[in-house]
């Protein structure tokens, strides 16, 4: 094989933009679908999804946001498992699964 196919082969993927998608944990999936179910009963259902898919591409800036609000979440939630939120939404493919967890709990009868 000459130089340039070798390069070529080794390079091919070196600036891809979306990461290999990772599947979830049973913990982050649990985690993620309790989130949901919070948003659906406090009939946020059409604002969060709007917002996660405004996120797109800034997936790791929505998760900051989360960080941020830390303090302000703490007096309605448990404070690790919102720090577990936020890293799990750093991961781009994790947006796409919330917003399906979301949609799920949402349309689930209750």
């Amino acid at each position: 094989m000459n130089l340039w196919k070798k390069l070529r082969k080794e390079f091919n993927h070196a600036f891809a933009l979306d990461p290999p998608t990772t599947q979830l944990s049973e913990e982050e999936h649990f985690l993620l679908e309790k989130a949901a179910k919070l948003i659906v009963q406090r009939h946020m259902t059409t604002p969060a999804i709007l917002f996660l898919e405004s996120l797109g591409p800034l997936h790791f800036l929505g998760s900051q946001i989360a960080h941020g609000l830390r303090p302000f979440l703490d007096m309605v939630c448990n404070p690790a498992e919102i720090e577990r939120l936020a890293v799990i939404l750093e991961r781009r493919d994790s947006i796409d699964q919330f917003i399906v967890c979301i949609q799920e709990q949402a349309n689930s009868p209750a």
